[in-house]
């Protein structure tokens, strides 16, 4: 997957990298399993301080959507793809509700939301997806 950040958005980097990580699995450019490129490396690749990607990582590493072994690296957390359950559900739900206040507050109608949002799901749109909760083995 390649991976696009830029320095120049408000956006900071570590976020910037994280959120793309984040897509990537979300639309299954990377796979549970899949490796990373290593800290150092993207430092280089980016021009950036290995502090700024390492704390990207940590993002990941916190969301349970990446692992790191010191004699492999870091990888795509093998159940990347299966960790939703009710306290993910609350806390996405939080950030979802002040994401949409926050477009409301400049002004945006819930309509022209609605449209926007099923837009957003259909670049994630994948077979997997149409799974149950209990078929993913997460809760509903």
């Amino acid at each position: 997957m390649q991976i696009a950040i830029d320095p120049l958005s408000e956006v900071p980097l570590y976020q910037q990298l994280r959120d793309r990580i984040v897509e990537g699995i979300a639309t299954r450019e990377l796979e549970p399993g899949a490796p990373l490129a290593s800290v150092r490396q993207l430092a280089m690749e980016f021009g950036i301080n290995p502090a700024t990607v390492a704390k990207g990582y940590d993002l990941l590493r916190a969301e349970g959507l990446l692992t790191t072994h010191r004699s492999s690296g870091s990888i795509v957390a093998p159940d990347a793809l299966r960790g939703w359950n009710d306290e993910l559900e609350q806390s996405w739900r939080s950030r979802l509700r002040t994401l949409v206040a926050e477009a409301i507050a400049h002004g945006a109608d819930t309509a022209r939301l609605s449209v926007l949002l099923d837009e957003v799901l259909v670049e994630f749109d994948h077979p997997d997806h149409s799974q149950t909760d209990a078929e993913r083995g997460g809760s509903s």
